[in-house]
């Protein structure tokens, strides 16, 4: 059988490729409890598939969560069996159903990572890029059209804990995106992070802002989401830094929707 023929009836040779990159809010923390009792959406039939650079790389898999949760590579990105449930699934449905056009996805998260790991010389950065390089070799084998490359971010948590500046976030940020684009990434759609829910004198605020500043004035960044800064308001964070899986659900789809319709009208660009 081939990897195609695996990946359940795929209707589309045309798909859109994305790196799923950042840290434990990407990776995926969330959790069902009896009050808060929303679990993982289903996924839409051909709406996405998971490229598993590392345990699976002949082949493509329907996307599951907990995401990427096999995704563990020594000496390069490795959440261990931190995973959860994410917010890609949620993501992907909204994407598909704004565009039409399937998602590839490829893990590549670390929980509790900083920006300044996220370098072009550290083993995060150029393992992300591996993973880039094994997709889209897999599937120009398999004669798949890949639309688009992008990457969906969020992280910076471990900056805010360590007060790093916002000066010095958004020159390490534009550092990773660019060897990331030089990999072929043409957008970086950034999902701002929220706040700190713990009895430490931690404050995101400074983060939150460089996030904001990077998406008003590098034109490769698209902020799609920033709804995870309401969600101790709302009362689903289940910990100091992480949620549970309807806020997951909720900032995935909305980032899903914004993406979609982000590309869309760069399509339509594109086509003039």
């Amino acid at each position: 059988m081939t990897g195609k023929e695996q990946t359940g009836n795929r209707q589309s040779n045309t798909v859109d490729l994305f790196m799923f990159m950042g840290q434990s809010n990407m990776a995926g923390r969330g959790i069902v409890t009896r009050e808060h009792s929303q679990g993982v959406p289903a996924l839409t039939q051909g709406a996405g598939y998971e490229y598993r650079a590392v345990s699976a790389p002949g082949r493509l898999c329907p996307i599951e969560e907990p995401f990427g949760r096999l995704e563990n590579r020594r000496g390069g990105i490795d959440d261990g069996d931190m995973k959860t449930g994410s917010m890609v699934t949620a993501f992907v449905n909204a994407y598909y159903e704004k565009t039409g056009v399937p998602v590839v996805g490829v893990s590549a998260s670390k929980g509790g990572s900083r920006i300044d790991q996220w370098q072009p010389e550290g083993d995060f950065l150029k393992d992300a890029i591996a993973r880039l390089k094994a997709a889209a070799a897999y599937l120009a084998a398999e004669n798949d059209l890949i639309r688009h490359r992008f990457m969906l971010w969020c992280q910076g948590e471990s900056d805010g804990d360590i007060a790093k500046s916002g000066e010095q976030y958004c020159r390490e940020f534009e550092r990773m995106l660019d060897a990331m684009m030089k990999a072929g990434i043409e957008k970086c759609f950034l999902i701002r992070i929220g706040q700190y829910n713990g009895s430490g004198e931690q404050d995101y605020g400074e983060i939150r802002a460089a996030q904001e500043l990077l998406a008003r004035t590098n034109e490769h960044v698209v902020l799609v989401s920033g709804l995870f800064a309401e969600m101790r308001k709302r009362g689903l964070m289940k910990d100091e830094f992480h949620y549970y899986q309807e806020a997951y659900n909720l900032v995935g789809r909305e980032a899903g929707e914004n993406t979609g319709e982000a590309v869309q009208n760069l399509q339509k660009k594109e086509t003039l």
